[in-house]
C-alpha cells in the first residue's frame, strides 16, 4: 500500500463541466470505483472483488468513467496471452464547474455528496463513531467562497493521508445558503 496514494501521477484537481461527467459520478458504484482507486491502481477484476459486483458490471462502470475522462489506464501487465490494465483516477478531486450547456443537455442535478454522507454514515452513528458539526453564520458571498478553498485543501490534505489501519473513514465537507432565521440588525 502506497505512504502517499495513490501508486500513480494525477493531477490535483479537474473541473466537470460537461453534463455527462456530472452524471458519471453520480451513481454510487461509480463513486465507490473512484473512491477505491484513492489507494493505488487496480484492475476491473481487482476492483470486482473488492465491491463483490460481477466483473461484467464493474467494466461498464469502469469503461463510463474512463470515456468520459475521469479514469484512464496508467499501466498494463501482460497475464499468460492476456493484458491486464490497472486503471487510475485522472485527478485527486474532482469539482463540478458548469459551464453552460450546449442546446438540450442539462446539467444533472441529482448527485449530493451529502446524501451520500447521509447514508453511508447511518450505522457510526448508531455506533457512536460519527463525528460532525454544523454551524451556521451570516457571512458574504466572498468569504464564503474563500472559506471553501480552505476546506479544499483540507481535503487534499485528507486525501494523501498515508493509508494505515482497518476502518476506512469518510470525510464530507461543505458550504451552502440557508434560510436558516437571522436575528435583526442592531439598532
Amino acid at each position: 500500500m502506497a505512504d502517499n496514494p495513490p501508486d500513480y501521477e494525477l493531477a490535483e484537481r479537474m473541473a466537470l463541466t460537461r453534463p455527462a461527467q456530472v452524471k458519471a459520478i453520480g451513481h454510487p458504484l461509480r463513486t465507490t470505483i473512484l473512491q477505491l482507486l484513492h489507494e493505488r491502481a487496480a484492475t476491473v477484476t481487482e476492483l470486482a472483488s473488492a465491491i463483490g459486483r460481477p466483473k461484467s458490471t464493474v467494466a461498464h462502470h469502469v469503461d463510463v468513467l474512463a470515456r468520459n475522462g475521469l479514469l484512464r489506464v496508467v499501466r498494463t501487465r501482460r497475464v499468460r496471452a492476456i493484458e491486464e490494465r490497472f486503471y487510475g483516477r485522472t485527478a485527486r478531486m474532482f469539482h463540478v464547474a458548469a459551464e453552460p450547456a450546449a442546446a438540450g443537455e442539462e446539467m444533472p442535478v441529482d448527485f449530493n455528496d451529502f446524501e451520500v454522507a447521509a447514508r453511508e454514515s447511518g450505522q457510526a452513528f448508531e455506533q457512536g463513531r460519527l463525528w460532525g458539526f454544523i454551524r451556521h453564520a451570516r457571512i458574504s458571498e466572498d468569504q464564503a467562497s474563500e472559506f471553501w478553498h480552505r476546506m479544499a485543501e483540507l481535503v487534499a490534505e485528507f486525501d494523501r493521508m498515508p493509508r494505515s489501519g482497518h476502518d476506512v473513514y469518510g470525510f464530507a465537507v461543505g458550504i451552502y445558503p440557508t434560510e436558516h432565521p437571522t436575528l435583526p440588525a442592531v439598532e
